[in-house]
């Protein structure tokens, strides 16, 4: 199962730290240089583990570390590949970042029993055997955002690093629905005795 992960963002009172990568409360305070506050450089602490970061405006720059959530364990290993690399070039480049969570997208499909040549026929095909409409829509934004962060579209993702690293939980929010579920499902099931099962033609 998966929590919702809070991206550190700018005089946020609490967030995902991005040194211990626990949710927690986060104290701000002004720079100091010889007694005069710098306006544009902040210092944050988060009260779990007691570092810091560092921020220039809105922009965090200590940790160089990605602000983006982490895959889920039961990612698969060639699409975690993917995910990792998105998640570190996130901050620098959130295009480059939304086509590589789309072609890891793609890549997920032959783990889902589909062909992975196709997602539009891949994800009809999802939703003709019974794919939840909200697992729909993910599959749908990481599907476009990723291909207008390739071609020229509507979505101009040159700067809206908010938007990529919604595209990480949306992958991950995919991955538990279809492949970590249905994992702790089969688990549970197979401990019944088949005498026990309802077997339905």
């Amino acid at each position: 199962m998966i929590g919702e992960y809070v991206a550190p963002t700018f005089h946020g009172k609490g967030f995902h730290c991005p040194h211990c990568g626990v949710y927690a409360h986060q104290q701000w305070h002004f720079l100091m240089a010889s007694n005069i506050q710098v306006s544009k450089l902040k210092i944050c602490y988060c009260a779990r583990c007691g570092d810091y970061s560092l921020w220039v405006g809105d922009k965090i720059y200590y940790p160089t570390s990605s602000t983006a959530p982490l895959p889920l364990d039961d990612i698969p290993q060639d699409i975690k590949e993917d995910f990792i690399e998105a998640r570190n070039i996130v901050n620098f480049s959130p295009r480059a970042s939304c086509a590589l969570l789309r072609l890891a997208l793609q890549k997920l499909m032959p783990h889902l029993k589909e062909n992975g040549d196709n997602l539009n026929v891949d994800i009809a095909d999802l939703v003709k055997k019974g794919l939840p409409v909200r697992i729909q829509k993910a599959l749908d934004t990481v599907r476009v955002i990723g291909n207008n962060a390739v071609h020229p579209g509507q979505i101009d993702l040159k700067d809206d690093v908010n938007t990529a690293i919604a595209l990480f939980s949306l992958l991950n929010m995919i991955v538990d629905d279809l492949i970590t579920k249905e994992k702790e499902i089969d688990e549970i099931y197979g401990k019944l005795p088949d005498t026990a099962k309802c077997w339905r033609s």
